[in-house]
């Protein structure tokens, strides 16, 4: 498959899909195009197989999966480790849904019903992409106990400090603003403060060091925070 100037190579694709007719055509229209796919019906089994597997060129995410919003499996699987880029199928195509789907880490977004050579061609685009990160040894994000783990330790984490988390891991090593970690942990139109927001990453930081983990939380005044490894 080409996009008309570049021959593209052969993609593995992980989707996260959990209509059964969906997860047919991208299999069939994967394989027409000298693709491969692989698959998970719910967010937990896609953090299960995904994770970790370098060897994912794209990932394509649901938005409305059983268990959680594709955006927050996003951020967990970019917080555990798996940089592949990311695009949404979604059959909500609002302006704001759209740019929640950008700002927990996608790169692109698809709204359902889609024509084939567009997801494909959309597809390919995101394999010619890569995006490096620095990894924060040891921690990672168990989605099914909203669990902060290092080894065989975990802290339980609530829905708020296990978004601010996900983002932090996910950005490790970069300057993530005080804004994007408001819009990564609360709903829409939510106002928060700067104290709360402090309140709440005194909490994570707390949970770092119970975890023994060497990762801090830096301060950068007003602006935001850097997660680092040492």
């Amino acid at each position: 498959m080409t996009d008309g100037t570049t021959a593209t190579r052969e993609l593995l694709v992980a989707c996260v899909e959990d209509d059964p007719a969906i997860t047919r055509l991208l299999d069939e229209c994967l394989a027409a195009a000298g693709h491969t796919g692989v698959f998970a019906q719910s967010g937990t089994q896609a953090v299960r197989r995904f994770a970790g597997d370098e060897r994912i060129d794209v990932l394509v995410l649901d938005v409305g999966l059983p268990d959680m919003d594709g955006r927050d499996l996003c951020r967990v699987l970019r917080a555990n480790g798996q940089q592949a880029p990311a695009m949404f199928l979604s059959a909500v195509g609002q302006v704001h849904d759209i740019v929640q789907g950008f700002a927990s880490g996608g790169l692109d977004y698809l709204v359902k019903p889609f024509a084939v050579p567009e997801l494909i061609a959309r597809i390919e685009a995101l394999g010619r992409r890569s995006s490096p990160s620095e990894p924060v040894g040891g921690l990672h994000l168990d989605p099914e106990r909203f669990a902060l783990c290092l080894g065989d330790d975990a802290h339980l984490l609530t829905p708020t400090e296990f978004r601010l988390v996900a983002e932090l891991l996910a950005h490790a090593g970069h300057l993530v603003r005080r804004g994007e970690l408001v819009n990564a942990a609360w709903v829409p139109g939510a106002r928060v403060n700067g104290n709360t927001l402090d309140t709440y990453l005194h909490r994570i930081r707390r949970h770092l060091l119970d975890l023994g983990s060497e990762a801090t939380i830096h301060t950068v005044r007003g602006i935001g925070y850097i997660l680092r490894g040492t």
